[in-house]
């Protein structure tokens, strides 16, 4: 059976994700490709920062600089 992080994402692909990264940058996109050291494609990407929104395209992230990934919400539920 497969374990590891990388594993139990996987149900996230071809689904849109938020992504926060160390320096506390904001990118949201599709997610397209997920490794074993937890590097990231997205697609359709999107960077917000404090400053400034803008549009990426493809992007890869290394899997170091990635704090959290929130999934889409469960179908049914409700935005607090």
């Amino acid at each position: 059976m497969p374990e590891g992080a990388a594993h139990l994402l996987e149900r996230f692909l071809d689904q849109r994700v938020t992504l926060v990264l160390k320096d506390s940058r904001e990118l949201a996109g599709k997610l397209v490709g997920i490794d074993d050291h937890m590097n990231v494609v997205l697609d359709d990407a999107n960077e917000t920062t404090p400053e400034v929104s803008r549009h990426l395209g493809r992007v890869v992230l290394r899997g170091s600089n990635v704090v959290t990934l929130q999934g889409p919400a469960p179908s049914g539920a409700h935005p607090r």
